[in-house]
């Protein structure tokens, strides 16, 4: 699998820093003496970034956190976590969070501690992503946890990899500044492709197979998703997650994100990614091989997991998340996707095949969409809708090799475009109703 930027069968050392770690020495030097690992935390209040810090806080020995980055939206959690860990730098992307961050962070320390250094700026989380650590944990939610994804590869760091986004929307860049093994995917159906591609070679591989739970409106059809509300798309039946994946996870958008990620990873063709949907979320993905088995990684369905694996790699974490009671009755269903209900999937690929700029259109479109939802300013089905419409407008990118300022532009110029449609959807939906 030498063409994969995830690839099981590889090991990256990471690289010793610069500067020397909390203890006086470097990341190769700690690896050797069984010191814990040095971690940074980018988006350290979301989902992915609440359940890595408790991965290391119950793994003391194996694990140091030493920045943590996040929005600041969340500051008294924020503080609240530099404390407990111990870590030397926080980070914000807004600004002017900064005086309700000092104060909690006082509040937190009191007066006896000294308090962390602080950084605050939309590049904050970028610079914390290339300072001296062993892995970076890239947790931030959007396509703005692109540039601290470059930052971490061509700083020569460990990436375990929870933001899809800034692989979909930079596919070529991440490449283009990856070493082998160098990414360690950190999504729940990645890890599990990740695990289970360990079981033969890349020649040996015939498809990959992406679970879905299928979110809360598995079993309608087209017509009856119209009227969904923004309270019952927050309701998903497995997964807690942040409100824009959670009404992706919906959209079953956020699949269709996964199967682009998965091509970009594993170096696997569309055509030979399918989704499959399971409701009871225990099987997390699979690997069907030439030979005619199917490898499967399964689990209940905890973050925890995949992220401490991400963490460790390549080595497992002891009781990292639970287990199944193989003493008790269950049963696991798997359901064919319903493409005329959900045609999120089959647009994601066609716009994965397309390339260039086009997947960071579909991305930025959507953020746009599903944000329009939530306010009551777009129906359910809309979304994919309108997100359909703008990449049709975008066209097919030229063949050009594409650069950070390309992204950010097409970014900019479908959210622009996605806006104005979905006001557009809106006056016609209330003068129907007039």
């Amino acid at each position: 699998m030498t063409d994969s930027l995830a690839d099981p069968h590889l090991r990256y050392p990471g690289t010793e820093p610069s500067e020397p770690s909390g203890n006086g020495s470097g990341t190769a030097a700690a690896s050797q003496t069984g010191a814990p690992r040095d971690i940074v935390i980018l988006g350290s209040t979301g989902s992915i970034g609440t359940q890595a810090v408790d991965v290391v806080l119950k793994n003391p020995g194996r694990f140091r956190v030493t920045a943590l980055a996040a929005s600041g939206g969340r500051v008294e959690l924020l503080a609240e976590q530099a404390h407990r860990l111990g870590v030397r730098t926080v980070a914000v992307a807004r600004e002017e969070t900064v005086p309700a961050l000092r104060a909690a962070l006082g509040a937190a320390y009191g007066t006896a501690e000294p308090l962390p250094e602080l950084l605050a700026g939309p590049d904050a989380a970028t610079e914390l992503a290339a300072s001296p650590c062993h892995t970076v944990l890239n947790g931030i939610t959007g396509s703005i946890g692109l540039a601290p994804t470059l930052a971490a590869l061509e700083a020569g760091r460990v990436l375990a990899l929870a933001n899809k986004e800034s692989l979909i929307v930079g596919g070529p860049l991440v490449k283009a500044v990856a070493g082998p093994g160098q990414i360690v995917p950190v999504d729940s159906e990645h890890s599990a492709l990740f695990q289970a591609l360990m079981g033969g070679t890349r020649a040996e591989v015939r498809k990959l197979l992406v679970t879905a739970s299928g979110g809360p409106f598995r079993g309608r059809s087209r017509a009856e998703l119209a009227d969904v509300t923004p309270q019952e798309a927050m309701a998903h039946p497995t997964w807690d997650m942040g409100p824009v994946i959670t009404v992706n996870s919906a959209t079953l958008v956020n699949k269709g994100l996964e199967v682009i990620e998965a091509h970009l990873l594993y170096d696997i063709p569309f055509e030979d990614i399918q989704v499959v949907v399971h409701p009871q979320s225990a099987v997390h993905s699979m690997v069907e091989f030439t030979d005619g088995s199917t490898l499967a990684q399964c689990g209940p369905p905890d973050m925890r997991l995949p992220i401490a694996l991400g963490l460790g790699w390549p080595e497992r974490v002891p009781d990292a998340g639970p287990v199944f009671s193989w003493t008790e009755a269950m049963s696991w269903d798997f359901f064919p996707l319903d493409e005329e209900a959900f045609p999120s999937v089959p647009l994601a690929c066609r716009v994965g095949a397309l390339g260039g700029t086009a997947p960071a259109v579909f991305n930025a479109a959507n953020e746009e969409c599903v944000e329009a939802f939530l306010a009551g300013r777009l129906p359910f089905t809309g979304i994919v809708d309108t997100v359909a419409a703008v990449v049709e407008e975008h066209g097919t990118p030229d063949g050009t090799g594409l650069t950070l300022p390309d992204v950010l532009a097409a970014e900019t110029w479908a959210r622009a475009r996605a806006r104005e449609l979905a006001v557009r959807s809106a006056t016609a939906t209330a003068e129907a109703r007039a």
